[in-house]
């Protein structure tokens, strides 16, 4: 688990984590893909500290080459589907700051990778899950789009053949899958728009790389509470999911972030 400052980890091109950080990835991530941050306020002292000092744990039983704890089986190393982002951030949360209700997924051993991605750990579903726990704490939350720089010309030398960030599909993690590589646009089942909807209600500002490389800060409009952008959501997730599976011609009732950039 590595602290990353989030001008680096969004706008930097250079990072202060050494030579083997991966630009649009460790750092620099707007030059590749858009990104939705989420602002939460009230959080006390107390809860952030219990979230690094297990954040620290983890770290410490990576280098131990630790093995079966109370948050993963089998040996503490990263893994795509078994132990992720996504688990490792809710396994803080539950475990660390004591969000006991936080459900995290326990893929299983020696199934085929297939089974395993059934049961992983997806971060816009653990983003999710993570907005229902902190509205029942009381804590205030809105959203913000970091867009894409459309004129990246970079393209990361590991990638086989390797293509410009420019070119790069732009579509927002998924709940179902973790690929958003292959294909531009997003799901239409009723999870992952209602992800989509509820974010962008509690959208505040969007921002962006203007003219001469200057951040230009939109105030696109005012955030719903978290109640009020939840019962929104899943009317229109509900509604809209219907429409697209039976192929119908529409006028979608939810408004999500549009991933293209400006």
């Amino acid at each position: 688990m590595a602290r990353i400052p989030k001008k680096e980890y969004l706008f930097r091109t250079r990072s202060s984590l050494g030579d083997t950080a991966a630009f649009g990835l460790d750092f620099g991530e707007i030059y590749k893909r858009s990104v939705i941050g989420v602002r939460v306020y009230g959080v006390p002292k107390s809860e952030k500290d219990a979230l690094t000092a297990y954040f620290a744990r983890i770290n410490d039983d990576y280098h131990k080459r630790a093995s079966d704890t109370e948050y993963h089986r089998g040996e503490i190393v990263y893994d795509y589907l078994r132990l992720n982002c996504a688990k490792t951030v809710g396994s803080a949360f539950h475990y660390g700051a004591g969000y006991k209700d936080l459900k995290i997924e326990a893929p299983l051993l020696g199934v085929t990778r297939i089974v395993s991605a059934l049961r992983a750990n997806l971060p816009t579903e653990m983003a999710v899950k993570l907005l229902r726990e902190w509205d029942a704490r009381g804590y205030r939350m809105d959203a913000v789009l970091y867009q894409k720089y459309p004129s990246s010309t970079y393209s990361d030398p590991h990638d086989d053949p390797p293509v410009e960030f420019r070119y790069l599909p732009n579509r927002f993690p998924s709940v179902l899958s973790m690929d958003f590589r292959k294909e531009e646009g997003q799901y239409q089942d009723y999870d992952n728009l209602y992800a989509m909807y509820v974010l962008y209600n509690l959208g505040k500002y969007s921002v962006r790389v203007g003219d001469g490389r200057r951040l230009v800060i939109d105030r696109t409009k005012e955030p719903l509470p978290y109640a009020q952008a939840d019962a929104l959501a899943k009317k229109s997730a509900r509604s809209d999911s219907d429409n697209y599976s039976r192929g119908a011609r529409f006028n979608p009732e939810g408004t999500g972030y549009n991933p293209q950039p400006n």
